[in-house]
């Protein structure tokens, strides 16, 4: 029997109702910062702040070691007539605008309390984007943080998925084995996590589609987990 779950947190216990790629979305959300901090930006601004912010774009340029908020901001700011003193409330607005239409699943609770009630230990495992700090990160699940025991993202650990990293140190904090832990998540790189730290993989599937990532359960509702950890 496993003694701790980890959860990704994206499209599994937090819905958004956003592309995966923010790419064609970099404009609005800085006109949005624009709009609450009282910016003139320029068409150049704009373009400044889509190309450093493609750099760090892990859907079109993949990384493995975790970045800063910072970095990233300080590289934007630099270029857009902005003063350093203003990167928190620009990081803000910023990841505000993507943030908007974040929904807990009508499931996770129950389950996490159900989880949480047999004793077994829960955990997240997110890759942050661009570098979105934990106050942000994290906010998304505040409803139901009470029952995680463990919420880390890639922020704590300095890597990103596949990277084994996480796990490995979430099993250190928990002190279990990592062949005592399940791993859920809904991407191909969860999956490949789980399997590279020798963990349980489980897919969370909520579509029709087949996903033949070497998965070793597949669900598609986490209240399944009930009736696999009960």
């Amino acid at each position: 029997m496993f003694k701790a779950i980890v959860f990704d947190i994206g499209q599994t216990l937090v819905e958004y109702k956003i592309p995966l790629n923010w790419s064609e979305l970099y404009r609005p959300a800085f006109e949005r910062v624009a709009d609450k901090c009282g910016y003139d930006f320029s068409d150049n601004h704009y373009k400044h702040a889509s190309l450093v912010l493609a750099k760090y774009n892990t859907r079109i340029n993949p990384r493995e070691n975790e970045v800063t908020s910072n970095q990233i901001f300080s590289e934007i700011i630099s270029g857009m007539d902005i003063p350093m003193k203003d990167m928190e409330k620009v990081k803000f607005h910023f990841y505000s605008y993507f943030k908007r239409e974040a929904y807990v699943y009508t499931e996770v609770e129950e389950t996490l309390k159900g989880l949480s009630d047999e004793g077994i230990l829960l955990g997240t495992l997110s890759d942050v984007a661009y570098g979105m700090d934990n106050v942000y990160a994290l906010e998304d699940i505040s409803a139901i943080i009470k029952y995680i025991d463990y919420p880390f993202t890639s922020n704590d650990v300095g890597y990103r998925k596949p990277c084994a990293e996480g796990l490995k140190l979430l099993s250190e904090k928990m002190q279990i084995s990592v062949k005592e832990m399940a791993f859920v998540g809904d991407e191909e790189k969860d999956i490949m996590c789980a399997i590279n730290a020798g963990a349980y993989s489980i897919l969370i599937n909520r579509s029709n589609s087949v996903k033949n990532y070497g998965q070793n359960k597949e669900i598609s509702s986490l209240d399944e987990l009930l009736i696999m950890f009960s």
